[in-house]
């Protein structure tokens, strides 16, 4: 069975962007895993919000992977990248994981995370920890939330100072 994975980045004190948007803070300066994280997964999935954001990077950043953005205002429209769906997670993710196929990202933002996990379909959290103190902007984790069992299974360090952890869902 696919797995559904959060592959993301934070700051040091849980934000996910400034509270623009804004992630002129993430480190680019070297892989730290991504091309391997990238080749494991054929699917995306995201909110309307992260998706636009994406546009500004100069280019689709998720090119020959099945693009969907969960939009209310904007369901059953497709564009040159993605589907646009409002269909409950839980359903959406079932029909996904019956198909054949390589990983499924769930790329943000912090709406989605917190609905996915409200529903529990989160298999595994690659979260990359940058050593910045951004002192406020959108959390990674918004409440409410259950609570949520995690294994660690992986923790790399690199000499930035960033810190990538994974955390396996406990079954």
């Amino acid at each position: 069975m696919r797995s559904l994975i959060l592959y993301i980045a934070t700051s040091l004190d849980g934000y996910i962007a400034r509270a623009d948007g804004s992630i002129d803070w993430l480190f680019s300066d070297q892989d730290y895993g991504y091309r391997e994280f990238f080749a494991g997964v054929d699917t995306v999935v995201m909110g309307r919000k992260t998706y636009e954001q994406s546009l500004t990077f100069g280019g689709y950043p998720y090119p020959g992977r099945e693009g969907y953005v969960f939009s209310r205002q904007h369901a059953g429209r497709r564009d040159e990248h993605v589907a646009f769906i409002a269909e409950s997670p839980d359903t959406f993710v079932s029909r996904l994981r019956q198909r054949q196929g390589k990983n499924i990202w769930l790329v943000g933002g912090a709406e989605l995370v917190r609905a996915f996990m409200q529903e529990n379909l989160i298999d595994a959290y690659v979260i990359s920890v940058h050593p910045v103190v951004l002192g406020g902007g959108i959390p990674l984790f918004r409440p409410p939330l259950p609570t949520s069992w995690l294994t660690l299974v992986d923790s790399t360090t690199f000499d930035s100072g960033l810190v990538q952890v994974t955390y396996v869902r406990k079954r």
